[in-house]
Order: structure tokens, then sequence, then C-alpha cells
């Protein structure tokens, strides 16, 4: 494509005008609009993306394009409504648009969008402060960037960094992040198979929730002078398909680390911040990691942040002698800052986990409801709180059972290393009727099949 710089600012100049308005684009411009962005991914985004989208593949005769969205529940361009219990994949934990943090980041934005990277920004200590006093045992300082797989790649340095030594320790079908140091942990071929070699240092993958295994694996490398820097897992694996490890597993791995001199990382990506029914995930067991990560919904559904979280003891070396060992220039932003302070506030004041412990436990029992009706259909249900997999016969099955509950207004999704299963995962504001409106449009799916 030749570059054109008239026709860029032309065609920015027409979607920031299409940005600023505040009332739904007309037919013909909604036509327009879905129309250019089927166009757009395919020619410059990804055009396979396309065919593995139910926006695409089941809406009908115009692709579903998301337009707004408020509470759990959202508008496509042509006014169409959709009840939203995938939530971003763990990010809206607060729904779409919650006022109290787009209002937190509407007035930080009139005062100042970034740091200068040179003087002290307030709202970065702020924020620091805030996850020091609401993550368990002494966790007490923390590293902010963008995402997920960041702040993960960021405790595989720490960890490094303090013990000295390189080899980790990790599940099976465990997804901790993209980027190459994260790809490394992965516990699925197809993510990581097509980029051939990856990090240098030792990785060993056992059994997710298999605490003989863990223990199995730290004495065989102590005994071959295997320096293992960190065990590191999911508290409930997310994209593996919401599988909740035995309740000996955390405390007997805690304790094995603790033997070998080896850090315990927790990746609470997904399921910080009340995901589960607890505010961190590792709390249902009472273990505290040495090094705890938190990504998707600290930024309230409105803005991209994560952190990494850490004892004052294994910040040390992050800190001294060169404080910038590890830095990003737009991580922890002043825009990410105020929208994870709004959001830390609102799941506090609303006490979000207990809310999320008592929606799960009726959603749970009614999805186990359709196992017994349906053993042909369903293997099982996981989860715990509104982290909820629906595990099926078949991938065919599970993509017919997202299909189906999408033709009825009702968002849900696969998940990234087991196929054939579906993920329930609302924001933890969903209402009973909205519940109930997912089982009966669910039932008729069923009943279809």
């Amino acid at each position: 494509m030749a570059q054109d710089y008239e026709d860029a600012l032309d065609y920015s100049s027409r979607w920031l005008n299409l940005i600023r308005k505040n009332e739904f684009p007309t037919r013909d411009e909604a036509y327009r609009i879905i129309d250019e962005s089927k166009s757009n991914f395919a020619e410059y985004y990804n055009r396979n993306w396309l065919e593995y989208r139910k926006s695409v593949t089941e809406s009908g005769d115009w692709a579903a394009v998301e337009w707004t969205g408020s509470g759990s529940v959202f508008k496509d361009v042509l006014g169409r409504e959709y009840l939203d219990f995938l939530g971003g994949y763990g990010m809206m934990d607060l729904g779409w648009s919650h006022p109290d943090v787009v209002n937190a980041v509407k007035a930080q934005l009139e005062r100042s969008p970034m740091p200068s990277q040179e003087l002290i920004d307030p709202l970065r200590g702020v924020l620091a402060k805030l996850l020091a006093s609401i993550t368990p045992g002494t966790l007490k300082y923390s590293w902010f960037a963008a995402s997920g797989t960041e702040a993960n790649e960021a405790a595989m340095k720490i960890a490094k960094l303090y013990t000295g030594k390189t080899a980790f320790i990790v599940g099976v079908r465990a997804f901790h992040g993209k980027t190459m140091g994260s790809l490394s942990l992965m516990g699925k071929a197809d993510y990581r198979a097509p980029m051939g070699a990856m990090y240098a240092g030792q990785v060993y993958h056992v059994p997710f929730g298999d605490a003989d295994a863990v223990e199995k694996q730290l004495e065989i490398c102590e005994q071959v002078g295997i320096g293992v820097a960190a065990v590191m897992f999911e508290p409930i694996q997310g994209e593996s398909g919401a599988i909740v490890p035995p309740d000996d597993f955390w405390p007997r791995i805690r304790a094995a680390t603790q033997k070998y001199g080896v850090l315990l990382i927790a990746d609470e990506v997904q399921t910080g911040m009340g995901r589960t029914g607890r505010l961190w995930g590792v709390e249902h067991w009472n273990v505290t990691p040495d090094i705890l990560t938190v990504a998707k919904s600290l930024g309230g559904g409105v803005m991209p942040v994560s952190a990494v979280c850490t004892t004052e003891e294994i910040y040390q070396p992050m800190m001294y002698p060169n404080p910038f060992m590890h830095t990003t220039t737009t991580g922890g932003g002043a825009l990410a800052c105020s929208a994870a302070i709004a959001a830390i506030h609102v799941t506090l004041r609303e006490r979000l986990w207990e809310k999320a412990a008592e929606k799960g436990e009726y959603l749970i029992s009614n999805l186990n409801k359709f196992v017994g009706q349906y053993p042909h259909i369903y293997e099982k249900i996981t989860g715990k709180g509104l982290l909820i997999g629906m595990h099926f016969k078949t991938p065919e099955i599970g993509y017919k059972v997202a299909s189906g509950l999408f033709k009825r207004g009702v968002l849900v999704a696969g998940t990234l290393t087991s196929a054939q299963t579906i993920r329930i995962e609302p924001p933890l504001i969903i209402t009973q009727a909205q519940m109930d409106i997912l089982l009966s449009s669910l039932a008729e799916v069923l009943k279809e099949l």
C-alpha cells in the first residue's frame, strides 16, 4: 500500500467525527461501518481472525460490530443488544463503562494523561500503596505495566534477580501470556511449538493440581544441581477451562517451595480482584505467595493496567543498585492508575468477591443440572465464583452451544488451551434476571442439540 498522507488525514478525520458523536449512527452509516470494519480486519489486521468470530459467522446478514455498553449489556452498531457472559475474558468484572471508573479517568485525562517520567507522579504511589493494603501476607512493592504477560515477564525477572537461579516449574496447559518469556511457560504446544527455541533457562511442566509432581520435580532439580528460581501457577487455571486444583495443592507447594528455597508465584491475572469468590484466588487455600501478578480487571474494564507485587526483601534487586533494572515508558501511567484506583474502590465498597461467590454457586448448581440431563453432551462443570467452565464431549459441541447462545443475544466463548470448554465469565455485577436469561437460553440450545 502506497503512502498517502492526505488520504490518511481525511480518513482519520472522518473516524474522529464518528468517535465524537453521542448519538447512534444512522442505519446507512451503521451498514457502512460494518462493511468497512470487516474489510479493515481482512486487509490490515488479521483475515483469518474473522473466520473465528461469532460476530461475523453467526450474526445474520450483518456482522455484529460492537459500539457501546453499560453494565452487563452491550450494543452493536445496529443497536442489537447482547448480554455479556464473557466479560472480556475476565477484564469486565465491573461491567461495561462503570461510571465511577470512567469519571476517574476523565478527571485525570483533563489534568494530565501521562507522567513526565522524571518527576514523582502521585497516582503510581497511591496504587502501589493500595495493592500493599489488599494483597495477602507481606506483599508490599508493586511494578506496573499494561498487560498480564508483561506482569508475568517482570515476575520472572524478579525471581531470577533475587534467587540468582534460572529454572521454572509450571503447569501443563498453563497460560501465562504470549510474549517470549511468558510463552516459554505456556502449557500447550499449539502456541509454543511454532516459535521454536524460547527461554534459555530450563522450564519444567508438571500436571496442574498434582502436588506430588511438583515436590518430585523440586527434589530432582535439587539432586542434580539445577537452580529453580520459582514455581508459578494460576490459583485456578483459567484458559485451561476454570480448573480448580485439589484442596491440598496450594498448601503443599507452598511448603515445598519454602523447603527448597524456591519462590512461589501466583498468576492472578484472571483470578484476581474477586473473580473466584475471594479477592485473590490463593485465599481459598490461605496461602501467601512470594510474588503475585494481576491485570485484566485491575483497570476496571476501562484502561489496560497490570501489576506485579512482592515483598520488600524480594524487590531489593529491582531497587538497588539500579532502580531502572526493569522499566516501561507507558506502564503505570496516570490514566491507568486512576482506573485501577477506582476499580479497587468499587470492588471493596461493593464487596464484589462475596457477590461472585453467591452468583457462582447459583450458576454452577443449575449448570450441573444440565450435565445430569444431557450426559451425552456434557463432560462436567468446573470453576469457582464467576470463573466457570462448561466442558463438552467435543470442541464441535462447544462451538454449537456458543453460537446458539450468541444467536439468542448471549455472549460466551471458548478457552485458549481447552478447545472443548466454553467459559462463563460475566461481570461480577450480573443480575439474577440476567443469569436466568442465560440458563433459559442455554436450555433452548441444548434441547436443539
